[in-house]
């Protein structure tokens, strides 16, 4: 059984059958709808926790996916998943390919605004002042371009950068 059906979560189960639905009744593919499965239990991985599975589905669905859009989601969550492992110079590769396939995801440019103000925050306290203004400089670009395209969003960039002048 699919880890995506054994959920117990009622929105999960809902989510699925809704899916599973809409996955036989739109005409698409078999090799779309191959990719879209896997998608979905990288998904189920991912929010259970396991990573490795996760990033076994999510590759198997790049595999397959040939929509642009498609693969920018697909790219996003990878980049997700190795930020949460600290690897976030790899987060930062795979954010930026999903950037490239979809400019309109907000959440991944706040993600690389996020990783270069951390970076910017270590670079204080290793005592590199220049390099910091730097890479506070480089967050508060993606800041300002996720909050145009979702200007009610990421609140606290939007105080931070008001406060340190970057508005």
């Amino acid at each position: 059984m699919p880890r995506s059906q054994r959920s117990d979560n009622f929105i999960d189960k809902t989510f699925t059958v809704v899916a599973d639905i809409l996955l036989r009744a739109l005409p698409t593919t078999s090799r779309e709808k191959r990719a879209f499965s896997y998608y979905r239990e990288g998904l189920s991985a991912q929010a259970e926790g396991e990573y490795a599975e996760a990033l076994q589905n999510y590759y198997q669905a790049m595999r397959l996916e040939v929509n642009s859009y498609d693969r920018s989601y697909i790219l996003y969550n990878i980049g997700l998943i190795h930020a949460s492992n600290g690897e976030h110079s790899r987060a930062l590769e795979y954010y930026c390919q999903a950037l490239e396939r979809n400019p309109f995801l907000p959440q991944a440019l706040n993600n690389l605004a996020v990783i270069y103000h951390y970076r910017g925050e270590r670079a204080i306290e290793s005592g590199d002042m220049p390099l910091s203004t730097l890479l506070f400089d480089k967050a508060a670009d993606y800041w300002r371009e996720a909050i145009r395209l979702a200007p009610t969003s990421y609140i606290e960039a939007q105080n931070w950068m008001r406060t340190t002048g970057r508005s």
